[in-house]
């Protein structure tokens, strides 16, 4: 088991009061460090303009790595472009190759990428939600063109829906698709009728459901889709704002319920990708719930026992 992180992503300043702030992954960094003293941790190296053109246009590398502002800007709402995001984005996408590599090149074979900004709303061309490189995505097109690989698995546990991750891939039928999702929720997509070529999987689940509910989701929808699909490789956005304490959404999960459906992933990757799995962290907005869960998730990726 490895972990990747890079000191820049802890300087994208996305301004005082936003919800995805520097301090998420203080409080995982910090929490991984208490409980697995022998991790093994890796800093993440710039990702290439070529393993991001394999998602993104040209457009939105410029917008993102050329536009150098001297203080914040906004590329939406809620999407902020700070002196410091070029490079925290190139190093959480990075991060993701990086881990991607040592899984396919038998260094290891489960990652864990401690990294912000989060990415799984980018799609090819337009930075959003808080995102702004598709670091899961870059992740399984490079699994495919550098480790020629022709099924990987997309998994998106995060509570609002991967629209970006569902767009760059719904018409690619190498790569599956599934998530479980709040909704309705930002952002308004991931309705069970979006299938893609058939290898896209959608759970919707509706504000106020809690562990029953979503361990029902992939139980019985999408953990059958994803072993029907025989994947080669498993990664994972992992996103923990469904917890009940989070502020921006209303599902009412706990810490057992990511360690569940992490175990639930690996046994899947154990038949069919000889256990290979890449974890992205996306979403989660509360401090402790963050901590927790990502303790939980790192423990049923790894198994290895918290101190």
């Amino acid at each position: 088991m490895q972990a990747w992180t890079h000191p820049a992503c802890l300087l994208h300043d996305t301004g005082p009061g936003h919800a995805e702030r520097p301090e998420r992954l203080r409080a995982v960094l910090d929490a991984l460090h208490a409980a697995f003293p022998a991790l093994q941790w890796h800093e993440a190296p710039r990702a290439t303009r070529g393993q991001l053109l394999r998602v993104h246009t040209p457009e939105l590398l410029s917008t993102v790595l050329d536009t150098n502002p001297t203080q914040r800007v906004h590329l939406d709402a809620d999407t902020v472009l700070s002196p410091a995001s070029a490079e925290a984005a190139l190093r959480a996408a990075g991060a993701a190759v990086a881990a991607t590599d040592a899984v396919l090149h038998g260094q290891a074979d489960r990652a864990f990428c401690a990294v912000r900004p989060p990415g799984h709303h980018a799609t090819g061309d337009v930075a959003m939600g808080f995102c702004l490189f598709n670091s899961a995505a870059v992740a399984a097109a490079h699994a495919i063109a550098h480790g020629n690989l022709e099924r990987v698995a997309v998994i998106d546990f995060d509570v609002h829906h991967g629209n970006g991750t569902q767009a760059i891939f719904e018409h690619d039928p190498r790569v599956l698709y599934l998530s479980s999702h709040q909704s309705p929720l930002y952002p308004d997509s991931g309705y069970v009728e979006e299938r893609g070529e058939g290898n896209i999987f959608n759970a919707p689940l509706q504000p106020g459901a809690g562990s029953d509910a979503f361990r029902a989701a992939w139980r019985e929808r999408l953990l059958p889709a994803l072993e029907d699909f025989r994947p080669q490789l498993v990664i994972v956005s992992a996103g923990f704002d469904a917890h009940w304490r989070d502020p921006l959404a209303q599902l009412q999960l706990q810490a057992d319920d990511y360690a569940w459906v992490t175990l639930e992933l690996a046994k899947v990757a154990g038949r069919h990708a000889g256990g290979r799995m890449v974890s992205m962290l996306e979403g989660g907005y509360d401090l402790q719930a963050l901590a927790e869960c990502s303790v939980a998730h790192v423990a049923a990726l790894s198994g290895l026992e918290p101190a």
